[in-house]
């Protein structure tokens, strides 16, 4: 009996947070909670899930998101709500700023789990989620070409914005536009060709782009063999 209380408190220790330096004798707190002060209540995906493979890697955060934080190996095991500041950053318990505009949920919570097992905890297990999605504008993109209503387009503050939906906006296709080539180009001046034909009418939705501020989308028209 002796052994599987040895067992037990092993696996005890291994679940603690880690400290560095004179403190290593004592267990730290939990991490501390933001105020909940006019802060939009916790989306229900923080609080179901314990696996990060299943976050959000579509949406790109902007400032004044919020989001729902939590740490799986933390005690008591509670979200958070924080809000992606006017720099676009995120403050973290314990690690401070961290940057988080253009990034996803995903993205952020790998860049966030990372930092804390560099310092705090053996193993991190970061679930972040969005709450709410700033109001404001995030851009502008720029549609033109083999379309019916050409001109810019203000980017939604609440969707994931892709070019298929730019399209769709766009009052849809001309009469004669090459579906298959159209082409998005970066305001630093990078491009690459999208496959609509196979996007919209084939289904393949995992070949569609998430829009950036500034794009511009240009839809040929293709060539007609009389």
């Amino acid at each position: 009996m002796r052994v599987c209380g040895y067992v037990l408190i092993f696996a005890a220790f291994l679940a603690t947070p880690k400290l560095s330096g004179a403190q290593d004798a004592s267990p730290i707190p939990s991490i501390p909670k933001a105020p909940p002060a006019d802060l939009p209540s916790t989306t229900s995906t923080v609080m179901r899930t314990n696996s990060m493979t299943v976050l959000d890697d579509k949406k790109k955060l902007g400032s004044n998101d919020f989001v729902s934080f939590r740490v799986v190996e933390d005690r008591d095991n509670d979200s958070q709500r924080l809000r992606v500041n006017d720099n676009g950053e995120l403050e973290v318990p314990y690690i401070g700023l961290v940057p988080a505009q253009g990034r996803t949920c995903k993205e952020l919570a790998y860049a966030i789990k990372a930092a804390l097992e560099r310092e705090y905890y053996y193993h991190a297990t970061v679930i972040l989620a969005v709450d709410r999605v700033s109001e404001k504008s995030r851009g502008r993109i720029y549609v033109y070409g083999s379309v019916k209503a050409q001109g810019p387009q203000e980017i939604p503050a609440d969707e994931s914005y892709t070019v298929s939906k730019a399209v769709i906006r766009a009052g849809g296709f001309g009469d004669f536009a090459n579906k298959r080539k159209v082409k998005v180009t970066r305001k630093n001046g990078q491009d690459f060709m999208v496959d609509l034909k196979r996007v919209i009418e084939e289904g393949h939705t995992e070949d569609d782009v998430v829009l950036q501020p500034d794009d511009q989308i240009y839809v040929p028209q293709r060539l007609i063999n009389m």
